[in-house]
């Protein structure tokens, strides 16, 4: 992983800063999900604060410190459980020995009570706004999670919405909250000059806030639906997966819809630039990495119209009332049949995606970690 990010490392203008700031890694995946997503491509522009990073395996060109290996969601609910046991018990030691005057890491876990001065990263609320209540991520996030924050030197959200939902629920002041927006690998997302294919596309997980059965209900309304297919592309879940096969077969749209797995990062720009459109009708998102990817290829984008969907695509996307199957349902037969439309939202997209680099959000994360070291 080190060695294809270390091109990428950028020079800045303010120096090698001779700190002892510690990077926390230990959450992050093999697979690019969105956080892993945003580890990968920021932590490069943390370079000049020489920061130790601390991760399973060592990064070329970076002083790292090995940790415990088997620690992410790859583990499973195992996996997290070690994760946070060794953040409680294990860091603070860690941190002492290193010398550390610093700790960041890109989600909201940090030792508590343990006399570590941390920045974290908090992507969203989603086990608050929408609870599952044996869930162990949303009773971390209901009793763990504020305390972290609360005991934070300084918390980064990935948007503006997500900022408003830390200071909603847990009451922090918005002077301890920075807004720093996710960005895209520009030399991986880009227009591919490629002909259109007779599909929709959704990336993401399966879970039922991503609203995936409202995006399978308006493709079934479509009047002909059966000149077209929608591509659902994501890890295979099978809490979710079964429901939303059923949601297709009652619909009568079975053979249309298409249930790809996990796609290789590699395969993601071709499967999105050739989509009519990405449909993507979440009831929240703390940012939206999709949307973003999708406008960088020129493809359009049908979303929500609440939560940081706004903030990410601006006027280059149509967004829609995720719960109006019948919006959702206009907006993909404007599309499928209007090339001017789509023309129009691609150019715009390219445009709107332009305000966004891992290089932007680099150097503003560089900025709030010096005034704390």
């Amino acid at each position: 992983m080190g060695a294809s990010l270390l091109g990428k490392v950028p020079v800045t203008s303010n120096g090698i800063v001779s700190s002892s700031l510690l990077v926390n890694l230990a959450c992050l995946m093999r697979q690019p999900t969105g956080i892993s997503t945003y580890v990968v491509n920021l932590f490069p522009y943390l370079q000049p604060l020489a920061p130790t990073l601390l991760m399973a395996a060592p990064s070329e060109g970076f002083t790292c410190h090995p940790i415990p290996a088997g620690m992410t969601a790859e583990s499973g609910t195992q996996g997290h459980l070690r994760r946070l046991l060794w953040t409680q018990f294990q860091l603070p030691a860690l941190y002492r020995h290193l010398q550390a005057n610093l700790l960041f890491s890109p989600i909201p876990e940090a030792p508590l009570w343990a006399g570590c001065r941390s920045i974290v990263m908090v992507h969203d609320l989603i086990p608050l706004r929408f609870p599952r209540w044996r869930s162990p991520l949303t009773l971390y996030s209901r009793y763990i999670v504020p305390l972290v924050l609360q005991e934070a030197q300084h918390i980064i959200t990935n948007s503006v919405a997500t900022a408003e939902d830390v200071s909603r629920f847990y009451g922090i002041p918005a002077q301890k909250l920075t807004p720093i927006p996710l960005a895209y690998d520009a030399d991986h997302f880009r227009w591919l000059d490629l002909p259109t294919s007779n599909y929709f596309l959704y990336v993401g997980r399966l879970d039922p806030y991503k609203n995936v059965q409202q995006a399978i209900a308006a493709f079934a309304a479509l009047s002909n639906h059966t000149d077209y297919e929608l591509w659902i592309a994501g890890p295979p879940d099978r809490r979710f997966r079964p429901a939303l096969q059923a949601k297709a077969a009652q619909l009568g749209v079975a053979a249309q819809v298409k249930f790809l797995n996990y796609l290789p990062y590699a395969d993601l720009p071709t499967v999105i630039n050739q989509a009519i459109a990405l449909v993507f009708p979440t009831l929240w998102e703390g940012f939206g990495l999709p949307v973003l990817e999708a406008m960088a290829c020129g493809t359009p984008v049908i979303t929500s119209n609440l939560a940081s969907l706004p903030e990410v695509t601006g006027e280059a996307a149509i967004l829609v009332n995720p719960t109006d199957t019948g919006a959702i349902a206009d907006a993909m037969q404007a599309l499928a049949s209007d090339s001017a439309l789509r023309e129009q939202l691609r150019q715009a997209g390219l445009k709107q995606a332009q305000q966004f680099s891992w290089g932007k959000t680099g150097q503003a994360t560089v900025d709030v970690l010096q005034r704390f070291l």
